[in-house]
């Protein structure tokens, strides 16, 4: 069997907002962009994957169309390893991190699709995992800048069935908010996404701690401080979490060597698809950090990460990005129920996107 095609499709899911539009990347956001990949081959299977989209996609499908696919044109899709490692060798001038890294992460993840289908078993079974019918899911709440909506958001999630919730906010009353509407037997998560000196992160680990937050995640600019994140680790007193900025295992290997770190986040659409967030995986556990991947994203990419959980030896959560769509190309896969989103047990990753829906949300 050959590649024979590797087409890229840019959608656009327009998301259903109650009140003022969340911030995504420092502007307020009505829409999430999303960038597939698919993989045809001789032997009529295709592949689907999702290469990191958001704000980003422009560069990282010139990558695709203009590098990454062509060399993959005409090779064996099964030799998965073989093919990221050449691209990482061969494109390692052009950058270890940013839309490269994604492009290869697209590709990879569309052509372990192709070998689950073959197989003719679920991704996570062809990892080796053990049979799971669905993995616990956390509200990854954007971020709103208010407490009254921070409580309006924590509640809605509660009353849909979670049990764990990230915040995306950066001061005290927001944070507040959150643990008074959630009580104290919810686990709350902050994503404050790199915003303070070192001195500052600490301060505020500090002024966060008595909300008891099960982790304070990438508190410290620019996310490479890695002695800096150690640090606030050490004297802010609070668990610590990144790894959605980080570009391959060995910024990971990095971060745990410097103690940077109680929870891995790689992200399957940044860190170079499935095969790099295994290398993660293993490299994470001798050094007796636990993984929760990072997974803001609704398409492949989405399944690809709750494959890879639901393949470890002991149960990790999946990140569910808290946003609402009228209209999206994967339809029930993405939703959790009571808290939990199911692992798909189809061959490959499960659930093809929907072509009804690519055509309406092409952009």
């Amino acid at each position: 069997m050959k590649i024979t095609r590797v087409q890229t499709l840019v959608l656009n899911l327009p998301m259903v907002i109650e009140g003022a539009p969340p911030m995504l990347g420092g502007r307020p956001r009505t829409s999430i962009d999303m960038l597939l990949v698919r993989i045809d081959t001789d032997g009529g299977v295709t592949g689907w994957g999702e290469a990191f989209g958001h704000r980003i996609f422009p560069a990282t499908r010139a990558a695709i169309d203009t590098l990454l696919g062509p060399m993959c044109v005409g090779r064996d899709p099964s030799q998965i390893a073989a093919i990221n490692d050449e691209m990482q060798r061969l494109l390692h001038g052009i950058g270890r991190n940013g839309p490269v890294i994604y492009a290869l992460s697209g590709i990879d993840i569309a052509l372990w699709d192709i070998a689950g289908k073959v197989a003719g078993v679920p991704l996570y079974r062809l990892l080796g995992g053990s049979p799971r019918a669905d993995l616990p899911a956390y509200a990854s709440l954007l971020r709103y800048g208010t407490a009254d909506a921070v409580a309006r958001y924590t509640e809605q999630a509660l009353g849909r069935g979670y049990r764990l919730i990230k915040l995306h906010e950066i001061t005290v009353p927001e944070v507040k908010a959150a643990r008074d509407v959630a009580g104290p037997g919810i686990p709350i998560m902050i994503d404050t996404n790199c915003p303070w000196t070192v001195a500052q992160a600490v301060e505020m680990a500090r002024r966060l701690a008595p909300f008891d937050p099960h982790w304070l995640e990438e508190p410290v600019w620019p996310p490479e401080n890695l002695a800096g994140l150690a640090e606030v680790r050490a004297r802010g007193g609070l668990a610590t979490a990144a790894g959605e900025n980080y570009g391959t295992v060995w910024e990971f290997r990095r971060a745990f060597e410097a103690g940077a770190l109680t929870y891995a986040q790689p992200s399957v659409t940044k860190i170079g698809g499935v095969t790099e967030m295994r290398r993660v995986m293993t490299v994470a556990e001798a050094f007796g950090v636990h993984v929760v991947p990072h997974s803001a994203y609704f398409g492949p990419g989405l399944l690809a990460a709750i494959h890879c959980i639901a393949a470890m030896p002991t149960e990790s959560w999946v990140e569910r990005f808290y946003c609402d769509f009228a209209d999206n190309p994967l339809g029930d896969a993405i939703h959790p129920k009571n808290g939990r989103i199911g692992v798909p047990q189809g061959p490959g990753l499960g659930v093809d996107p929907d072509p009804r829906m690519i055509e309406k949300l092409a952009r």
